[in-house]
């Protein structure tokens, strides 16, 4: 499995890219959380009118690069509110496996309300 965790350095690469340019004073929860929904966009914008094509190499690199620019303004939003992103997450997986029990959610697509009425 590919180590998917963000690195300590990483985040400072991030933090001290936007100090650099003084972007602090623009990175407030607001704008923050709109510009991670309108890059989330742009990464839709790969698979639009798309059959099959997405794993060509050019559709992966775009893929890639959006997916970066995703985490990164994360990575800034977690800053602005003081959030500690392996913490967040961890807690984040506990309600869902709460919400999401494996003997109810395997294979199964539904939301966790309708597990609830499964028998």
């Amino acid at each position: 499995m590919m180590n998917n965790g963000i690195s300590d350095k990483t985040i400072t690469s991030i933090l001290q890219f936007s100090e650099e340019r003084d972007w602090k004073k623009f990175h407030n929860p607001k704008d923050l959380a709109l510009s991670i929904s309108l890059e989330a966009a742009e990464l839709l914008e790969c698979f639009q009118w798309t059959g099959t094509d997405v794993e060509a190499k050019e559709k992966q690199q775009r893929m890639k690069e959006e997916l970066a620019d995703v985490l990164i303004y994360c990575v800034l939003m977690a800053e602005a509110i003081d959030a500690d992103i392996e913490q967040i997450i961890s807690n984040k997986m506990l309600q869902n496996g709460k919400k999401y029990p494996a003997d109810k959610a395997y294979g199964n697509a539904k939301k966790y309300n309708e597990l609830k009425s499964q028998v």
